[in-house]
């Protein structure tokens, strides 16, 4: 099976992440502090994203409640 995201795109959120723990990542317009680990990993696969890197799209409303019914599936099974 192919990967999901490129090895460029792991260095991205990787890179990103340094910066957060480091207390230098600052968030878009505000140019507050980011200090939640999610965060700072969509910041990170956003800017993937913006260079044209292997990033799956960001889910909708719509997938997001499909996967949720299939893990749910899946767990009663």
């Amino acid at each position: 099976m192919a990967r999901k995201y490129s090895r460029k795109a792991s260095d991205d959120v990787e890179r990103v992440m340094k910066k957060r723990k480091a207390g230098t990542l600052r968030s878009g317009r505000s140019k507050k502090k980011v200090t939640s680990r999610k965060q700072a990993i969509a910041i990170g696969l956003s800017e993937a994203r913006a260079k044209g890197r292997k990033v799956p799209k960001k889910a909708t409303r719509k997938t997001a409640k499909k996967t949720a019914k299939k893990r749910k599936a899946a767990k009663k099974r």
